[in-house]
C-alpha cells in the first residue's frame, strides 16, 4: 500500500483526542509548556502515562528526557493557552498560568486534571521519542468539558 504523509496525517487526524499541555522546568530553570494531543494511559499498576514529542520540535532536548514533568489536560475553556504554546517560539510559560507542583513542574490553573510524572522510560518511534511516565501526583481541577481536537479542529462534545 502507498500513501503520502498528508494523507496518513489526515486519516489519523479523523481519531479525536484530548489535548494537554505538557510542562517542564529546563536547565535555566524556566518553565515550558508546549501542547501534545498523542496523550495516553499505559498501566494503572504502576500508574504509567505516554506522550510523544516530534524529534525536531525546537525544544526537543527541554521534554526529551526531564527527570519531572506534568500532563495537564485543558478544558474547552483554555483553547486559547493550546494555542499559544502550540507556536514555535512561545513555549515560556506566563507565571499567571500554573504553579509549581510537589515535584517542581509547572501545573496549569484551570486544567481538568494534572498528572506529575518522573519520567520512566524513552523509545524511539519514528519522528517521534515516545516518553512513558510515572505519575507520582494528580490534581483534579474544576469540572467542565475537554479540549477536544478531531480532523484538524477543536470539536465540542454531543
Amino acid at each position: 500500500m502507498s500513501f503520502d504523509g498528508l494523507e496518513l496525517r489526515n486519516a489519523l487526524g479523523r481519531f479525536a483526542t484530548g489535548v494537554c499541555l505538557i510542562t517542564a522546568v529546563d536547565e535555566q530553570q524556566r518553565s515550558l509548556g508546549m501542547t501534545a494531543n498523542s496523550f495516553a494511559s499505559v498501566s494503572l499498576d504502576p500508574p504509567l502515562v505516554l506522550w510523544s514529542l516530534q524529534t525536531n520540535s525546537e525544544v526537543y532536548d527541554v521534554f526529551a528526557r526531564p527527570r519531572h514533568y506534568a500532563i495537564n489536560i485543558l478544558s474547552s475553556s483554555q483553547m486559547d493557552l493550546s494555542n499559544r504554546y502550540a507556536k514555535k517560539g512561545e513555549h515560556l510559560l506566563d507565571t499567571a498560568h500554573f504553579r509549581s507542583g510537589k515535584h517542581g513542574a509547572p501545573i496549569i490553573h484551570g486544567a481538568l486534571v494534572s498528572f506529575e510524572c518522573e519520567l520512566e522510560a524513552t523509545h524511539e518511534g519514528g519522528d517521534h521519542l515516545i516518553i512513558v511516565g510515572r505519575v507520582h501526583d494528580m490534581t483534579p481541577g474544576p469540572e467542565g468539558e475537554p479540549l477536544v481536537f478531531f480532523s484538524g479542529g477543536y470539536r465540542q462534545l454531543g
